[in-house]
C-alpha cells in the first residue's frame, strides 16, 4: 500500500513540476543558477556611472596640474639671476 502511496505521489508531482519550471519563476530561478543574468543591477550601474564620472575629472585634474607645473617652471626660469648663465657644452 504504501508504495502505490508513494508511486502516486511521485506521479502527481511530476506535473506540478513541470508547470513550476515552465513559469516565469522557474525561468528566472533557471537563469540565476546559469549565472547569466540581462544586466547589472540599477545600483551598481549608478556605481560605475559615478566612477566613471570621478576618473574622467581625475584626468581632468592632472591635466591642470601638469600645466600649472610648467608654468611654475617657466615663471621660476624667468626668475633666476639673469647674470647667472647656464653652462653651455
Amino acid at each position: 500500500m504504501w508504495v502505490l502511496a508513494i508511486i502516486l505521489v511521485v506521479a502527481l508531482l511530476i506535473p506540478v513540476a513541470a508547470i513550476l519550471v515552465d513559469s516565469p519563476l522557474g525561468r528566472s530561478v533557471a537563469r540565476r543558477m546559469e549565472g547569466r543574468t540581462e544586466g547589472p543591477p540599477p545600483e551598481v550601474r549608478d556605481m560605475q556611472r559615478k566612477v566613471e564620472l570621478l576618473e574622467s575629472e581625475i584626468e581632468d585634474l592632472n591635466r591642470s596640474v601638469a600645466g600649472m607645473r610648467e608654468e611654475l617652471q617657466f615663471m621660476q626660469r624667468l626668475l633666476e639671476d639673469p647674470r647667472r648663465k647656464k653652462p653651455t657644452s
